[in-house]
């Protein structure tokens, strides 16, 4: 699969770290031009490279890994979505969606990007949990998904098992993006592992 990340820092590179580990092609993107990419591709290998913002966001899948106060400016005049999955792995720290009371970091990144099916996901572990093989003796990593469109949802958790990870599905993007968000998110931070059936047996 094609996957563009908008967003070349911390979280942005262990996407694409994982992703380019699991044979993808991964097209890099920042907001001062794919130039200023060229150090970073160089470590991340041969499946990743840089590019505009147009490109990346115009791949089949699209990971919108920015400071959660940029996702405006991160998301304004990009190519219309056509049902293409949008992947949100920000963070709003500062609470700056602006948007309607009670709305979800998440609803606020669907209402920027008409068009995109939102996931949320990758947000909850730090950037060297996230870049680090998901495949533990005992088990595989949980990440945490939520949004309101289920085959987007069944596209994208499959493409998590695929990488080595647990996907668990929380619901949608109001509910289940609560639970793991930043303010407030209880499930922030945490680093399970869902055990392999023999291990399961094991600890019993």
């Amino acid at each position: 699969m094609k996957i563009g990340i908008l967003g070349a820092g911390a979280i942005g590179t262990a996407v694409a770290t994982r992703l380019a580990a699991g044979g993808h092609q991964v097209v890099l993107s920042n907001s001062r031009g794919p130039d200023t990419l060229a150090s970073v591709v160089g470590k991340l290998g041969s499946g990743v490279s840089a590019g505009t913002r147009d490109e990346a966001a115009q791949a089949e899948l699209v990971v919108l890994a920015v400071p959660g106060d940029r996702t405006t400016e991160a998301l304004a005049g990009l190519p219309g979505w056509d049902g293409r999955v949008l992947v949100d792995a920000t963070n709003d720290y500062a609470g700056s969606s602006s948007g309607p009371e009670g709305e979800t970091s998440s609803e606020a990144v669907a209402r920027r990007a008409p068009g995109a099916r939102v996931v949320k996901a990758f947000n909850h572990l730090f950037a060297a949990t996230l870049a680090a093989d998901p495949r533990r003796p005992e088990g595989n990593r949980v990440l945490f998904v939520s949004g309101d469109d289920d085959d987007a949802k069944k596209m994208f958790t499959g493409l998590l098992t695929e990488l080595g990870f647990a996907p668990i599905d929380l619901g949608g993007l109001a509910d289940g993006g609560r639970l793991h968000q930043v303010p407030g998110g209880p499930l922030l931070g945490q680093d399970l592992v869902r055990l392999t059936p023999a291990e399961q047996q094991t600890r019993q």
